[in-house]
């Protein structure tokens, strides 16, 4: 019998780790037992993360093909295949939609969709034949509205919701959980102090809930969930 308390997986890569909801993940993922791999531009700044969690640190930009793969070797070789990816980078570029660069429209299109799908591209490669896995992309408010000023955020996180739901779709019957959390709300930080915590999201309580979807039996798997805080009103 399955034992529910305990996500039916080994090891896990984060892509795009850092403060926040990834080291929050980072944090719940290692206390469940799971190998974890964290992944960022920048490595140095996960050294801390690293240490608390156990972690093995991995650098590559998540929006280069090329990168993507490399970094998938590198995970087999050093981590073992991952059982869960999780995909969280994006990219915020604001300014009227007459204005704006649409060199840097495209950049942050890069990041915040055409990244996710190099790495759900490469974690399908690697689950298909094992017929198991899970992965899991971070979206956010812009997912389902978007706002003034921002529709080159609004366009990534859009896509990046169609491919989960398309991914769902073609995965799910070969065992692969694919689900999207959709973060409607402002996350608690140190960097962003609020006199009204509760209508902050603790990163902590996302999470867990990251954590409860990868304890879902298959029968009764969520694709999609929506996180916000209790206090706002919609």
């Amino acid at each position: 019998m399955t034992d529910h308390n305990t996500p039916p997986y080994r090891t896990a890569l984060i892509i795009g780790a850092g403060v926040g909801i990834s080291a929050s993940l980072a944090r719940a993922l290692s206390r469940e037992g799971l190998k974890v791999g964290l992944v960022a531009r920048d490595a140095a700044k996960l050294e801390t993360l690293a240490r608390e969690t156990g972690a093995s640190v991995f650098t590559a930009d998540a929006s280069q093909p090329a990168a993507v793969a490399q970094l998938f070797k590198e995970v087999d070789e050093r981590l073992g295949e991952p059982d869960v990816v999780v995909y969280n980078p994006s990219a915020r570029v604001h300014g009227p939609v007459a204005e704006i660069d649409p060199a840097l429209v495209r950049d942050a299109l890069s990041i915040t969709a055409f990244g996710g799908f190099l790495a759900v591209q490469q974690a399908a490669k690697r689950m298909i034949p094992r017929g198991r896995g899970a992965i899991l992309l971070t979206g956010a408010s812009a997912s389902i509205k978007g706002f003034a000023l921002s529709s080159a955020f609004a366009m990534g996180k859009f896509a990046l919701r169609g491919l989960a739901q398309s991914a769902a779709r073609e995965l799910g019957p070969k065992g692969i959980h694919v689900a999207h959390f959709i973060i409607d709300g402002s996350v608690r930080s140190a960097r962003r102090p609020d006199p009204s915590p509760d209508g902050t999201l603790n990163p902590d309580s996302i999470a867990q809930t990251y954590v409860d979807v990868l304890k879902q039996p298959r029968d009764a798997w969520s694709h999609e969930v929506d996180l916000r805080p209790w206090v706002e009103s919609f």
